[in-house]
Order: C-alpha cells, then structure tokens, then sequence
C-alpha cells in the first residue's frame, strides 16, 4: 500500500501521517515513512528521539554517496541502483523505515540535477518496487511526485481544518492529484471543534470524499510545542485513525 499525504502547512498533516504510519507498523510488516516536506518533522512525530532525529541527514544532502551510487563525473545514471539504499541509510525504528529526503530546490549556484535525479529514482523505487507500506509525508506542492512515480500511489490523501485558505489548497492540491492521474483523493478532516466546522467541510466537498473527522486536541497541540511531539495514539485519535485505514483497506487493501 502506497499512501501520499499533502495539505496547507498548520493543519496537522504530518501528526496524521505519523498516526497512519504507528497504525500500519502496528498491524505488522514493514513500513517506510518518507519525510518528503523540507517543514515537517515527521522523525519526532513517529517517536525517534530528538537527538538521534538532529543525526538523520537528508537524502539530497548525501552527496558522496549519490555521487557513489550515480558516477561521480560529468555523466551520470538516470536510474541508479537504490533498492540496497533504503536497507542501508532508513533510520530503523521496530519495523519502521525513516527516510528524510530534503528540498530538491537547493539555492545557490551549486548543481543539484544529480541529486534531484537520485531522489527521483528512490521515490520510483518506493512507490513502484517496494512490496511494503509506504506512507509519504508531502508539502502543499506534491512537488516530488510525477506522473510516471503517480502511477504507484494507491491513495493521495489531503489533510484539511475548517478554514477558507485551507480548503483552497486542497482543492488545488486534488487538480494536481488528478492532473498526475492519481484515481483515489480522500480528504481527512482535521482540528474540529464544533458541528458547525464539521458541517462547513462536508459542503465544501463532494459524498463520500471526508474520510474521517479528527476533533481538536489539546494535548496534541501542546505536545506539538515540546522538543518530542511523538503523536499520541490514544482516545478519539487512534480511534478515528483507524477508521480511517479501514476504509483505506477497504479501497486499496493492505490493513486489518
């Protein structure tokens, strides 16, 4: 099972996508946890501690390594050899694999095409090749995916709070889901407070598209604010989460 998740930065995209990944590891087998958002912390989100989470260097900045694996001369490989990647450089937490990949947009008058090309050939890898979970953290932009890689995500999900500029980005987000030709986009409706909220989505979206609500927490928003702000899988949260990977099951598989 592959999933992507976007959403405007603040809504709680990546205490979500950390949420799907505890869930998933938990129902055994392994699962990759791609932190494809150069602003989210999904390593502390997941549970690695603050300390080892500061040593996990990102993908694009491993350049001795790209260079080893992709020819470090004028020319190099439009498709290095990456499976052996993850098992070696995956931060391993039980049966969870972290991944950082970092900004493929460096500034600066540096050349990153070797690197950008290696993190295009490891997303392919992960969504195409990989017979386990993969749960990939994304910005609002989806700027990592592609429309060959798109081929191998089994769900986008868009993570949303009852606010007008949030809703915006999803929306924008579903035209490029859909541009790339991902056929399933469920929203996940995040920080409700009140019936009102819940009701300002579910007219701001079509049947059936809202996979879950998740109320607002205040232990999560102030757990949010320490140094670890491993996500809390407890009460309305897990319980919602849950819902919401069996109705991810029960369109692509993969969960029970």
């Amino acid at each position: 099972m592959k999933v992507a998740i976007s959403g405007k930065g603040g809504v709680g995209k990546t205490t979500i996508a950390a949420a799907l990944t505890k869930i998933f590891a938990q129902s055994g087998g392994t699962v990759y946890a791609i932190d494809a958002d150069p602003d989210a912390c999904l390593a502390a989100a997941i549970g690695i501690p603050e300390d080892e989470a500061l040593k996990i260097k990102p993908v694009v900045e491993m350049r001795d390594v790209i260079r080893n694996k992709s020819g470090s001369g004028a020319f190099y490989t439009l498709n290095p050899k990456v499976d052996d990647f993850l098992d070696d450089y995956s931060y391993k937490l039980g049966n969870i694999r972290f991944l950082r990949m970092g900004d493929p947009k460096k500034g600066g008058s540096d050349c990153y095409c070797r690197e950008n090309t290696f993190l295009n050939a490891l997303i392919t890898s992960l969504l195409l090749d990989q017979q386990d979970t993969v749960i990939l953290d994304m910005g609002a932009g989806i700027e990592h995916l592609s429309r060959g890689t798109a081929r191998g995500v089994d769900m986008m999900l868009v993570v949303v709070e009852p606010s007008r500029n949030s809703l915006n980005t999803a929306k924008h987000v579903q035209r490029m889901a859909g541009d790339l030709g991902i056929a399933r986009i469920g929203i996940i409706a995040n920080k409700i407070r009140s019936d009102k909220e819940k009701e300002f989505l579910l007219q701001s979206f079509p049947d059936n598209a809202i996979l879950g609500f998740v109320k607002f927490s205040e232990s999560i928003w102030a757990n949010a604010m320490k140094s670890s702000s491993a996500a809390e899988l407890e009460g309305e949260l897990l319980v919602e989460m849950q819902k919401v990977c069996l109705k991810i099951s029960g369109e692509v598989g993969g969960y029970k």
